[in-house]
């Protein structure tokens, strides 16, 4: 499938009524000098509630959690949810739905339905593997591919990539499929891998059952890849690194991908790493220690090129060769995300109190700001996935310790808790919004759970 320019847009965060997020920076930029992390009550109170096709998951038990009689989600007045694609669950190609859901993106589908393909952070020996031909290697991770109808009940699903390992995240394109990215850096052994793994693959975005050719992605490097997210204007595609001194990337393509497939057939480009260009401050900048002064800052960038993109063993590391030459240390980069004209990113454990920060890449500018940085675990906790509404606001996954939260930023630069996990203490990942940007979608990692949430998303947030 083939998307519109105009169409990515709203798939990918960018307001339909011209939200151009610059008042939202200039609201987060102004708390921020004030060493604030603002919090608001978003869409109101949070309560437990059964999913609305409780009816339809009565018996079905998973981690000994009825999923038919047990509250999921704690969300505010006014928003529903129904439980949809669960680990163990059979699909349509004969294989079982794999568990460890991850990262997601949604895409239009024919008779109002929506695409949703999905990863699944499977290790390489991982419990409730993907099970798929043609496989990359004989290895358990990939991506399953759901159809969601308007009534958000799943119509069909299947797997859609195979054989790679710990597919954590990745992002949309324009061209209408999901690059999903391996975290992980395994090499060929006897009895493991016989392929190496640190890539990134293409999945289409389509309603047929079939899986991806799975061709690695070397051009744009082997390293632990958590995320990517495409500006639509150029066709760069950016990149996190999940580490805890990584750097974050920018892969320009030879050719500029008009369709799937491109980037494997026409496949090539420039890998780079960003380097911030502070006068005054010798690279590389680490921006976890005492970060926070230049939080209301848009500071100038400028990029230097990897030159062994795909090193093996016994080899200078990616990140190691853009650290040589400058390139900035962020903390464990993870989710990323265009919208609203901007390339968002989370580095889940940065910060001066290690509990995470949220950047924004300005492309046309060439300028990066520190706009949400968490001074307190009660106001954020180890955002990861993130994801950006129709309507501007940011929405970020928790992976920390204790209750997870999905939290929004408002456009007034608030933060605000959207969504509780109600059964246990494991991550949110995969937050994505529908084309027609009625629904979100969210997973709960473990056991293995997607929700589709819907309800007032235009009310006022306070």
């Amino acid at each position: 499938m083939s998307l519109s320019r105009r169409h990515f847009f709203k798939l990918a965060g960018a307001s339909a009524v011209g939200v151009s997020m610059l008042s939202p920076l200039e609201a987060l930029y102004a708390r921020a000098a004030r060493g604030q992390v603002a919090g608001g009550i978003g869409y109101g109170p949070l309560a437990p509630k059964l999913p609305e096709n409780a009816d339809e998951l009565v018996g079905v038990v998973l981690g000994g959690i009825n999923l038919g009689t047990q509250p999921l989600l704690e969300l505010p007045p006014g928003f529903n949810y129904t439980a949809i694609s669960y680990t163990g669950q059979p699909m349509d190609d004969g294989a079982l739905v794999a568990g460890s859901h991850d990262g997601m993106a949604a895409f239009p589908g024919p008779k109002n339905t929506t695409i949703l393909v999905r990863n699944h952070e499977v290790s390489a020996n991982g419990s409730n593997p993907i099970v798929g031909l043609p496989r990359y290697d004989q290895i358990g991770g990939g991506t399953t591919t759901i159809i969601v109808g308007p009534n958000r009940r799943v119509k069909q699903h299947s797997v859609s990539l195979a054989g790679t390992i710990r597919n954590c995240a990745g992002g949309p394109t324009p061209w209408g499929s999901w690059i999903s990215c391996e975290e992980d850096l395994t090499l060929p052994s006897p009895g493991r891998a016989t392929k190496r793994h640190g890539y990134n693959f293409e999945v289409p975005a389509t309603t047929e059952i079939q899986v991806a050719d799975p061709v690695p992605l070397v051009a744009m490097g082997r390293f632990n890849h958590e995320a990517v997210a495409v500006d639509p204007e150029t066709g760069y595609i950016y990149q996190t690194e999940d580490d805890g001194s990584s750097c974050f990337y920018r892969f320009r393509p030879n050719v500029r991908p008009t369709k799937y497939g491109d980037l494997q057939e026409r496949g090539g480009g420039v890998l780079e790493a960003l380097v911030l260009d502070i006068p005054g401050r010798p690279s590389p900048v680490n921006t976890r220690m005492n970060f926070i002064q230049y939080k209301n800052q848009p500071l100038p960038v400028k990029w230097v090129q990897i030159d062994n993109v795909d090193p093996g063993a016994g080899q200078t590391s990616v990140r190691a060769q853009g650290q040589s030459k400058g390139a900035a240390i962020f903390s464990r980069g993870e989710g990323c995300w265009f919208g609203n004209g901007l390339i968002y990113f989370t580095c889940t454990n940065g910060g001066n109190i290690g509990q995470g920060q949220v950047f924004a890449y300005d492309p046309k500018q060439n300028t990066l700001t520190l706009v949400v940085e968490s001074t307190n675990i009660e106001k954020l906790n180890f955002p990861d996935n993130i994801t950006v509404a129709p309507f501007g606001d940011l929405f970020l996954c928790e992976d920390g310790e204790g209750v997870e939260y999905v939290h929004g930023v408002n456009k007034d630069g608030e933060l605000y808790r959207f969504a509780t996990n109600a059964i246990n203490g494991s991550e949110f990942a995969g937050a994505c919004f529908s084309p027609d940007g009625h629904t979100m979608f969210v997973n709960i990692q473990t056991p293995g759970i997607t929700c589709a949430i819907w309800g007032p998303w235009t009310r006022k947030r306070a």
